[in-house]
């Protein structure tokens, strides 16, 4: 999966892609790369980020998605918004996924438009507020917790008529490095092996924080990381760096002699 910010503000590569040709020419980047999945991303979620509506978020997406398909029709797109009116936006639009960092808690009608419109739906977990998605928790047990929250919310999910879920363990949203770098150690305890694991740790500060390195210098130690995750059955990586994390991925089946 390959990320496609369409924001001014995002931490790492703001305002690189919001306009349609600079995105056109980013999205086709990603697919020549190796992605499958562009995920669209109309709101940075980065800390102190600005907060935009859903029809802030619907008027900056604008017809980015439909260009996208018309474009490279075989591309995956998800959209990468805690709305509802946005998803539905995006349905309409053409969008195959929905990518919710708030796991249905910033917006109650969420679960409801997921399951009415059928898209597969990622499963983030996060802190229960905007205002506290950020605020770093010390968990007694890291595994445990998330695999509480998964549990809940899949049955919620699944109540609603979601029946294709993806798991995201929520790297870099209110979790102390350590208890990051044990949900590292434990991927494969995570989501009890029920739901395909999506894996977002790129470019994100757990890593290059205690290395004293910026975000775009830690290519060697985020590819260590992913083999890592692959190794214990991560099955989607939402990478920034495509073309790095698809040579992680071949070198990986290649010598597992799987995918």
């Amino acid at each position: 999966m390959g990320i496609l910010n369409l924001t001014p503000d995002s931490f790492s590569d703001g305002g690189k892609f919001n306009s349609e040709k600079s995105a056109l020419e980013h999205a086709e980047k990603l697919l020549k790369d190796g992605a499958e999945i562009i995920d669209i991303g109309p709101q940075s979620t980065r800390p102190n980020a600005e907060f935009l509506s859903s029809k802030e978020e619907i008027d900056r997406i604008g017809n980015m998605i439909s260009l996208i398909k018309k474009e490279f029709p075989e591309a995956l797109i998800s959209l990468d918004t805690f709305y509802a009116e946005t998803v539905k936006f995006g349905f309409n639009e053409g969008i195959d996924m929905i990518n919710d960092i708030s796991g249905g808690q910033y917006d109650d009608k969420m679960f409801d438009v997921a399951g009415e419109t059928k898209l597969p739906y990622i499963l983030m977990h996060v802190n229960p507020s905007y205002e506290t998605m950020h605020d770093k928790v010390k968990f007694e047990d890291i595994t445990l917790e998330v695999n509480r929250y998964f549990s809940k919310k899949t049955n919620e999910l699944l109540e609603k008529g979601v029946k294709d879920i993806i798991l995201d363990p929520g790297f870099g949203f209110g979790k102390t490095v350590e208890d990051q770098m044990k949900m590292i150690g434990e991927t494969e305890y995570l989501g009890f092996e029920k739901f395909p694991l999506l894996i977002g740790i790129s470019r994100k500060s757990f890593i290059y924080k205690p290395l004293g390195k910026s975000p775009m210098d830690i290519n060697e130690e985020t590819q260590k990381l992913h083999w890592k995750v692959l190794e214990q059955g991560a099955k989607i990586l939402r990478v920034h760096d495509v073309a790095e994390a698809a040579v992680t991925i071949r070198q990986f089946c290649e010598k597992n002699k799987k995918c």
